[in-house]
């Protein structure tokens, strides 16, 4: 990884951090978030898994519009980190331990790797 991009995926790092711990705050059951991203087709490539405990949960965070919070929370950091996104809706995905648990065993390598952008 080269200066510049250590530099990009720095950023990105604290604008979602920043995301994560403001989401614990308004989404119940929400618990972590992880990013992919090929950065020679950022930021088009980025993906933000936003991780919550149970589907369930999940699916309660969609009826109550809290995914459009969450996307627009991202969006808004990176924003300020100087990284814009296209739409948000390509590029943040909601999840659950719960289905990684049942379809890949609870491995999250194995399951970010079928999202990346």
């Amino acid at each position: 990884m080269n200066k510049t991009i250590k530099k990009l995926d720095d950023n990105v790092v604290k604008a979602l951090t920043l995301a994560c711990e403001a989401a614990k705050g308004y989404a119940p059951g929400f618990t972590w978030l992880t990013h992919t991203a090929s950065y020679e087709r950022f930021p088009g490539s980025l993906v933000v898994t936003c991780v919550f405990d149970t589907q369930a949960q999940l699916q309660e965070a969609i009826e109550e519009g809290l995914d459009k919070k969450l996307r627009q929370e991202i969006q808004g950091r990176l924003l300020r980190a100087g990284i814009r996104l296209k739409d948000a809706r390509q590029n943040v995905r909601l999840d659950s331990e719960e289905a990684c648990a049942a379809m890949d065993g609870g491995n999250w390598i194995k399951r970010l790797k079928r999202f990346e952008g």
